[in-house]
């Protein structure tokens, strides 16, 4: 154990946020963009663009981002239309 305490020094690691200059979507929420989109799109227009029942049945900002959270394929067709709209 002592010897892991040798190498490891915690005040040694950086904490601070990775730059990610080509990342477009860097420092932008998943809840910001789904809420800009519901803004601009309405959600019967987000649901016709992005075929997800999340958009179409009962839809909430809650339901959608834990939807979209699990979800990669549909999280990347959100940030692909957001990015189109920009």
């Amino acid at each position: 154990m002592d010897f892991w305490f040798q190498y490891y020094e915690p005040s040694t690691i950086n904490h601070e946020p990775m730059e990610q200059p080509n990342n477009k979507l860097h420092g932008i929420t998943l809840e910001t963009i789904l809420n800009e989109l519901v803004a601009k799109y309405g959600w019967p227009e987000l649901g016709y663009r992005i075929r997800i029942n999340c958009f179409l049945e009962d839809p909430s900002i809650k339901s959608s981002l834990k939807f979209l959270r699990k979800t990669d394929w549909a999280r990347k067709k959100v940030e692909e239309l957001y990015l189109k709209g920009k």
